[in-house]
């Protein structure tokens, strides 16, 4: 190791230890009562025992990111996956069996085993584990790489340190070209812009439906309380409002609530089962797999799972679309997606009814940009 390395590693465990009663409390917490044994202690979490290629992610979002990487290798290759978050870790799990939290730095040297290639998403620029990947044998990438504007400034106050981090990294796929130019400035050693990878895996339509004469606004995947929250806050005026939950086992719940709710009110309801067309004021979808050819029919998407707090659903399918598009506040597990979409908005709770007043006023969502993996997928088949 060179003297840089001993002393990062020296730092890194002077912080172990100023951090370990911190984390004694954390665990207090059953959120945590997993991942930081598993990170900070090594409970649980063994190497990786073969040899394949490794991708590391953060959570949810990134995770979700790299499945068409792992789905064109996983047949060939044996896939491990590494990452920080619980959410991450779950979504790991759908792709494989080999799902790990990745270790604090200071295990790292003893933890890593040889694989074929290293794939790390995004800001996750672990200097030990670039390093130790890279000593072990691996080829190493950075793949959807950026940085921000916020971000660049205290990126460059400590260039030396990225420089170092740079220097075990193989390759990095980018975002755009101004984020190629901050990171070639940063000590990169070979850039390729090929958009975000996020937005590789767009919608699909199905089924072509016919549009409607009047603004059709959709609510899609809704979870408990939200479809109360959406039917209070409508006016037949608005539109025809088209309602979808997220869970197929709360059709008839939220059947009932509607019967309920349009009770002396001149509204007309069906559900799309019985009637596959938006002739009514408000309709319910109780059908699996028409949320994408409804969204490209439609003016406005109220997106839940953000209304309550379930972290949001994935707004890159209205957008894709160009609906205008409205979200509660709860988008936790959504960020990086919503990074993705300019001309949404998101409200408190109470704000929803003033804001399909004013939908005229408001601009259709549109992605900020597209991605290709091909690129990383034929550099990684040409190891």
């Amino acid at each position: 190791m060179s003297f840089f390395s001993v002393v990062y590693y020296i730092l890194a465990s002077l912080a172990y230890l100023l951090i370990f009663p911190y984390l004694l409390f954390k665990l207090r917490n059953p959120k945590y009562k997993v991942a930081i044994p598993s990170k900070f202690f090594l409970k649980e979490n063994p190497s990786f025992k073969e040899e394949g290629i490794w991708f590391h992610t953060c959570s949810m979002g990134e995770t979700k990111a790299i499945k068409p990487l792992v789905d064109e290798f996983k047949n060939n290759f044996p896939i491990n996956i590494s990452v920080i978050t619980n959410t991450g870790f779950q979504e790991a799990k759908k792709l494989t069996t080999n799902v790990r939290y990745l270790p604090f730095e200071i295990f790292l040297p003893f933890w890593i085993k040889k694989q074929k290639v290293l794939v790390v998403m995004e800001a996750e620029l672990w200097y030990m584990l670039f390093l130790c990947a890279k000593k072990r044998g691996a080829k190493t990438y950075l793949i959807n790489a950026r940085i921000s504007d916020k971000s660049y400034a205290s990126y460059k106050k400590f260039s030396f340190f990225y420089k170092k981090i740079f220097k075990n990294i193989d390759k990095i796929f980018a975002q755009t070209q101004i984020d190629k130019k901050r990171l070639l400035e940063l000590g990169a050693k070979e850039v390729e812009v090929i958009g975000n990878i996020k937005l590789a895996q767009l919608p699909i339509v199905t089924k072509e439906l016919k549009r409607v004469d009047e603004v059709l606004i959709t609510a899609g995947s809704t979870h408990e309380n939200e479809e109360k929250l959406i039917l209070e806050s409508y006016k037949k005026e608005f539109g025809k409002l088209v309602i979808v939950p997220r869970h197929p086992e709360r059709f008839e719940k939220v059947n009932l609530l509607i019967e309920e709710y349009i009770k002396d009110k001149n509204l007309t309801y069906h559900r799309f089962s019985s009637n596959e067309s938006f002739d009514s004021d408000i309709i319910l979808v109780d059908k699996l797999g028409e949320l994408n050819n409804i969204y490209a029919i439609s003016d406005v998407v109220i997106l839940g799972g953000a209304f309550e707090n379930i972290g949001g659903h994935n707004p890159i399918e209205p957008a894709y679309f160009g609906c205008k598009l409205i979200s509660g506040k709860n988008i936790f597990n959504q960020k990086s997606l919503f990074e993705c979409v300019n001309n949404y908005i998101l409200i408190e709770n109470e704000e929803l009814r003033s804001t399909l007043e004013n939908l005229q006023n408001l601009k259709g969502a549109k992605l900020v940009q597209k991605g290709d993996i091909n690129p990383i997928i034929e550099e990684l088949k040409g190891l």
